[in-house]
């Protein structure tokens, strides 16, 4: 795993996380010949009217990870859920029409198990999982199932995912 600083300095004052209850992955929701970084994002996320880049880490094509907005500060990557996460951005996730696909890398889903690592060991009650999982229970039955999606970020399932790798969630 290699890691990048990304140009995303700003005099903007971002606000203190006070807590890490949930590590988040995503997708950028781009098609996998779009080798893009934390810099691109950034200015897609000025366009929209953030401060900066809304996410802690973006993890590229070839597994190389860029650091985004400071880990200690609020993101902004996941509405309702932003003040007590951290955002980890994967390149990639849909195909060249646009619809959902796991097209990540060997390299970008090593780099995710070795951040996520990391990052369990610094925040052990954290628990991990994707942007889809966060959507809203709208049938209150406990859980949140596809056809309740607000997004199907990040184009796979964490929890199997993590299952598969031994990581636990």
């Amino acid at each position: 795993m290699t890691e990048h600083s990304s140009a995303t300095s700003t005099t903007v004052r971002l606000k203190d996380r006070s807590s890490t209850e949930l590590l988040v992955v995503h997708c950028s929701a781009t098609a996998p010949h779009d080798d893009i970084g934390a810099c691109d994002i950034t200015q897609w996320h000025l366009q929209r009217g953030f401060d900066t880049i809304g996410y802690h880490y973006v993890i590229r094509r070839n597994g190389d990870i860029e650091s985004g907005r400071a880990e200690s500060k609020i993101g902004a990557h996941v509405a309702g859920h932003n003040a007590n996460s951290i955002g980890v951005c994967m390149v990639g996730g849909v195909n060249d029409r646009n619809r959902p696909e796991n097209n990540f890398t060997e390299a970008q889903f090593a780099t995710l198990q070795t951040l996520l690592a990391q990052l369990k060991q610094r925040y052990p009650a954290a628990r991990t999982v994707g942007h889809r999982d966060l959507s809203p229970d709208r049938n209150g039955d406990g859980r949140v199932t596809a056809d309740e999606f607000v997004k199907v970020c990040p184009s796979f399932d964490v929890g199997d995912w993590l299952t598969s790798q031994m990581l636990g969630g």
